[in-house]
């Protein structure tokens, strides 16, 4: 079976919690008198269930009872798998989905997470994560782990090698090679979640505010299936075991095991906040999303294709506009945005750097990553139009920017104008001679 294209950012993350169609969305309003209720009632129920938590102790007992709370909550939990939990396991790597992945499998089997991001203290302890006192790097990390794993008495760890949460539909995050440091077994636990009318997760929303949307659908079911154990193979580097164990559950997921990280879903969402604060941000007919430029190294899609005209066309646009900017450059940046608009913003804003042309073809001294100073290769030949002196600094309010963008594209525009015009009036001369 030929394998599938490794999906973009835009795939892997939902950036709107409310469906699309108009259906679904229909439905949605008519049930939300009826989620609101819910939401305030389970809201005093889940009281009760952290309360009955914090008071039994640990066993089988208390996490049927709370299993059996929880379905009150609106959360249902089904595991299935061929042998489930392996008992000489010590290590559990599952995929990562929603803020409460470790609560809904701690009320199938007891085990331990890690807090590996936020401050310690009552939040911490009271969503259940394991504090270690560790704030240094991921080898003291993996120490203290180590250390812990060697007392048979302590439940088995609970990581998620992936470090952020995706809807878990298309595929997996890179694994973290640190979490197979620590055993050289581990047995993976492949998690999937629905839910009714809404997203399973929003990338850029907080724990809290998950809650409360979770108390508001009808329900939310969690499928864990225990697969079998895993051991590492002889001299296996745990960058190895790491992306074996990846394949193995994407496949059981039937997803695609990408190479996108935890920081990569940090820079897209940053350029999703960026890209919605822009006023007047510039049209295409593909989804907001898509228009992002995503680094080459990131997409498989840095390539130009040389037969599409249409890029080529786009390409030569950019180059008439920007003639300072190599064509190469403009090139690797269309086939990310597609946009003709996006990728000369692009450039005037200095998100993609690049060493300036000169028109008689040398470089020039210095490379160039903002508009300041990719503009002194043209500004000797022909002054640029302007109202008022460039700005200096970097705006601070967005309408500043996109007004200041605005005026700086029309002066680019009337300079590729009187360069045309000079270029071909020059040559119907020279052919009337």
């Amino acid at each position: 079976m030929e394998r599938s294209a490794a999906p973009g950012p835009e795939r892997l993350f939902d950036a709107h919690r409310f469906p699309a169609g108009g259906f679904v969305l229909l439905a949605l309003l008519l049930y939300a008198p009826v989620g609101l209720c819910l939401l305030v009632l389970r809201l005093f129920i889940g009281v009760h269930v952290f309360l009955v938590s914090c008071i039994l102790p640990d066993g089988t007992l208390r996490r049927l009872i709370v299993r059996v709370m929880c379905s009150v909550l609106g959360l249902f939990v089904q595991q299935s798998g061929p042998r489930l939990r392996d008992a000489a396991v010590q290590v559990y790597i599952a995929n990562h989905v929603t803020h409460f992945d470790h609560n809904v499998i701690s009320l199938l089997t007891s085990c331990n997470t890690p807090a590996l991001n936020g401050a310690p203290g009552f939040i911490c302890w009271s969503r259940g994560f394991m504090e270690l006192g560790v704030t240094g790097s991921r080898a003291e990390l993996v120490d203290s782990l180590k250390a812990y794993s060697s007392h048979r008495g302590n439940p088995p760890l609970l990581l998620f090698p992936e470090e952020a949460a995706t809807n878990g539909r298309a595929g997996l995050l890179r694994f973290s090679s640190w979490p197979f440091s620590i055993l050289d077994v581990v047995q993976p636990v492949a998690l999937q979640v629905q839910r009714p009318l809404i997203a399973v997760s929003v990338a850029d929303s907080s724990w809290i505010t998950e809650l409360f949307w979770t108390f508001f659908v009808p329900f939310t079911v969690y499928q864990v299936r225990w697969m079998p154990s895993v051991p590492r193979r002889a001299e296996e580097l745990s960058e190895d075991f790491a992306l074996r164990v990846q394949e193995l559950l994407a496949m059981e997921l039937g997803v695609v095991s990408t190479r996108l990280t935890a920081a990569d879903k940090a820079e897209h969402m940053k350029r999703l906040r960026h890209t919605s604060h822009l006023p007047f941000a510039p049209a295409s007919s593909q989804p907001l999303a898509a228009r992002l430029r995503m680094p080459s190294s990131l997409s498989g899609i840095g390539s130009f294709a040389p037969e599409d005209t249409r890029f080529t066309t786009m390409a030569q646009q950019v180059k008439e506009v920007l003639p300072h900017v190599p064509l190469e450059v403009i090139r690797t940046d269309l086939a990310q945005t597609n946009c003709v608009d996006t990728t000369i913003a692009n450039l005037l804003e200095g998100r993609v750097p690049f060493f300036p042309e000169s028109e008689a073809g040398t470089d020039l001294p210095a490379p160039s990553t903002s508009w300041a100073a990719s503009a002194s290769g043209i500004q000797g030949s022909v002054a640029l139009p302007s109202s008022k002196p460039a700005t200096k600094q970097f705006a601070k309010s967005p309408m500043e920017r996109h007004l200041s963008l605005q005026e700086r594209k029309r002066a680019l525009y009337d300079y590729a104008r009187r360069r045309f015009a000079e270029k071909h009036g020059a040559a119907r001369a020279g052919g009337s001679l």
